[in-house]
């Protein structure tokens, strides 16, 4: 990544709305795991190990960002959790399905966070989770 990329970023990540850094992350993890199915197809095991890699250091840190006062924390720490386990299986059997199905239900859930995130800015109010 160039330096003025990599200044971008930071500044887009220092200034972003909290519930903003969240949606980066579910589309960072996205992104990767999409990755890993093509290097799956092209054969290209250690690029497909190191994107996994990145993923699962996303869902790592969307454990951490969960206030586990609220139920639906626990809910999502269980539905990270189903989610890592099945990017390892994915990663050491080289099972695009196990990944697809990560795939499947980050997007729901990046599409659930993004509708609530605009509800959330139209109304003013705070999010946490």
């Amino acid at each position: 990544m160039n330096p003025a990329h990599n200044k971008y970023m930071t500044t887009q990540i220092n200034t972003a709305h909290p519930g903003d850094l969240t949606l980066m992350l579910y589309n960072g993890c996205l992104k990767f795991m999409k990755q890993a199915v093509d290097n799956i197809g092209q054969k290209n095991y250690e690029s497909k190990n190191e994107n996994l890699k990145k993923a699962m250091d996303i869902i790592d840190e969307l454990v951490i960002t969960l206030n586990m006062n609220y139920e639906i924390s626990h809910n999502l720490y269980a539905l990270y959790q189903f989610m890592r386990s099945k990017l390892i299986t994915g990663n050491m059997k080289m099972d695009t399905d196990s990944i697809n199905d990560v795939i499947r239900l980050m997007t729901e859930l990046r599409d659930t966070w993004a509708q609530a995130l605009k509800q959330v800015k139209s109304s003013g109010s705070k999010v946490s989770v």
